[in-house]
């Protein structure tokens, strides 16, 4: 696949890189402002922001929120097993290895050729003990030693969709096995009004795990917007209080709910099966403008 160079520059001078990969067409834009950080964009939809000099400086929103429960899956700095079902540009797992030296990792991304191009262009620290496997999501979760992940982290897009086959409480199960007792399972989850796949993905978490929390935009769980949500479950409590903190404090401050509310939040939905499931909603345009 030939690699074009951009004509646009940052202020740093660095061209963005354009290139084909097997889920479309991927673009490396240098951010303006931070001299070697990048965001990956496929067929135009922001996908992952990269810092090579500060893989624990996190730009999206969703992705911060993630990485509050990456900080409080363990105690701080503690290195932990963590799998990533969505790779991307490795941003989570960059920070992984950065807040947590020496974890193991695993990371999924069935997109080899966006692999090849993202260790090309943004190469991982040779240090961090990240394996990447260019298969499907549920394929190379089901690689995953029973009970070996500290921490799942599902963020998987198929252009600017979920899988089905990755919101259904047989998906779940296999989630459930991978972990350790008392591990913790996130994902992104996107969705807009009226928020009924986000619904339907509380219901089948609940359905798995005895304790969920929801980390979002208020402006989201109104359904004013469509958005990200980061969905939060493990079979022990969760760190509520101090997720709430952290997710107040955000520079796009988030909301957590939790409990008897997030279970009325499904307004009754119920969990989503192999045989129902259906990939998450298409975004309206305007959220990439």
């Amino acid at each position: 696949m030939g690699k074009s160079r951009n004509p646009r520059r940052s202020g740093g001078g660095a061209e963005a890189v354009v290139e084909a990969v097997d889920g479309g067409l991927a673009e490396l834009m240098p951010d303006r402002d931070r001299a070697r950080a990048w965001t990956l964009l496929i067929d135009g939809a922001p996908q992952s922001h990269v810092d090579l000099d500060d893989p624990s400086y996190l730009s999206f929103e969703y992705q911060r929120r993630l990485g509050h429960v990456i900080d409080l899956v363990a105690p701080a700095g503690k290195p932990v097993h963590a799998v990533h079902l969505g790779g991307g540009a490795l941003t989570l797992a960059r920070y992984v290895a950065a807040t947590r030296p020496r974890s193991t990792q695993q990371a999924v991304e069935r997109d080899a050729a966006l692999v090849q191009l993202v260790r090309r262009e943004l190469p991982l620290d040779p240090n961090a003990r990240i394996r990447v496997r260019s298969v499907d999501a549920r394929e190379g979760l089901a690689k995953v030693p029973d009970g070996w992940a500290d921490l799942v982290i599902a963020d998987v897009f198929s252009g600017a969709r979920t899988p089905a086959h990755l919101t259904s409480t047989e998906f779940l199960d296999d989630v459930r096995r991978a972990l350790k007792p008392g591990g913790c399972y996130a994902a992104n989850v996107a969705d807009g009004p009226p928020l009924a796949h986000l619904r339907g993905q509380i219901a089948t978490a609940a359905a798995r795990f005895p304790e969920l929390a929801l980390v979002a935009d208020p402006t989201v769980l109104r359904g004013k917007r469509f958005g990200n949500a980061v969905l939060v479950a493990s079979d022990t409590p969760l760190p509520i209080a101090e997720l709430t903190r952290r997710a107040a404090s955000d520079p796009h401050p988030g909301r957590v709910e939790h409990g008897r509310a997030l279970l009325d939040f499904t307004g009754g939905a119920t969990a989503v099966t192999d045989e129902a499931a259906v990939a998450s909603p298409t975004p309206p345009p305007s959220v990439f403008r």
